[in-house]
């Protein structure tokens, strides 16, 4: 949990890692900032691949990746079965949660019936840093725009609700999400939010965005507000530069 004692969420619109054609996956200064907001030298860190279908070969490429940092790692998965008997218990020992991307609906269907939204909802509240990109980043908004139904992209309004914001992620990289994103903020599809490009990262606390960060200079954030004649307006945001590998 964050040392701080309060409620801490990262949401990455892309480039949590970084390709490494000796180990897979290196943590990128992303990750690496979301493991410093736990405030612990050892944190316990738990991923979920829920979003991948909880894949063999991704979980076993998460390990790899995660294994890097100086952290104790473990993972929840759903398929077949929660590979671990008190979900809750689990969960509430993490200092860090951690959230992949993939199919944001699919996650989030599975997550309600298991109920581990209501989990999350008490970690968060409790202090348990929570971070995720693409669907691990929309899901904690009220909703966004995703491809889980298909290459078009459609709204996306049952997120978690966590954060009264919508949220855009590869906000620079897909030419999909930019005017469907403003789009549904502009006629009131979606509240008011934050919009990510690759490699930048939104740090709420509590409900309150505090910070954009990022390690690629040129990459921005995006404040994306309604204009009051059915379109919207948007505000770059510069993030923090981050250091390291």
């Amino acid at each position: 949990m964050s040392t701080d004692g309060q409620p801490h969420i990262l949401a990455i619109g892309g480039g949590t890692f970084m390709p490494n054609d000796r180990c897979g996956l290196t943590p990128s200064p992303l990750l690496r900032y979301a493991v410093d907001l736990t405030g612990v030298d050892r944190p316990r860190v738990c991923f979920l691949a829920t979003a991948l279908g909880d894949g063999a070969d991704k979980i076993a490429r998460a390990y790899e990746g995660f294994s890097q940092l100086d952290a104790d790692i473990s993972h929840l998965a759903l398929f077949p079965m929660p590979n671990v008997a008190d979900m809750r218990a689990h969960l509430l020992s993490q200092d860090l949660v951690y959230v992949f991307g993939g199919s944001v609906a699919n996650l989030l269907a599975l997550w309600r019936v298991h109920g581990l939204d209501e989990i999350f909802q008490e970690a968060w509240e409790a202090g348990v840093v929570f971070a995720g990109q693409s669907a691990g980043a929309l899901c904690w908004h009220v909703g966004g725009n995703t491809d889980s139904y298909g290459p078009q992209l459609r709204a996306l309004t049952d997120g978690l609700g966590f954060l009264p914001y919508s949220c855009g992620v590869h906000y620079d990289s897909d030419p999909q999400r930019r005017p469907l994103l403003q789009r549904l903020v502009g006629e009131g599809t979606l509240p008011r939010g934050y919009a990510a490009d690759e490699s930048v990262a939104l740090h709420y606390v509590g409900t309150e965005f505090v910070q954009a960060v990022s390690y690629r200079k040129g990459a921005a954030a995006h404040l994306v507000e309604p204009d009051g004649s059915g379109a919207a307006k948007e505000t770059v945001i510069e993030p923090r530069l981050l250091t390291g590998p």
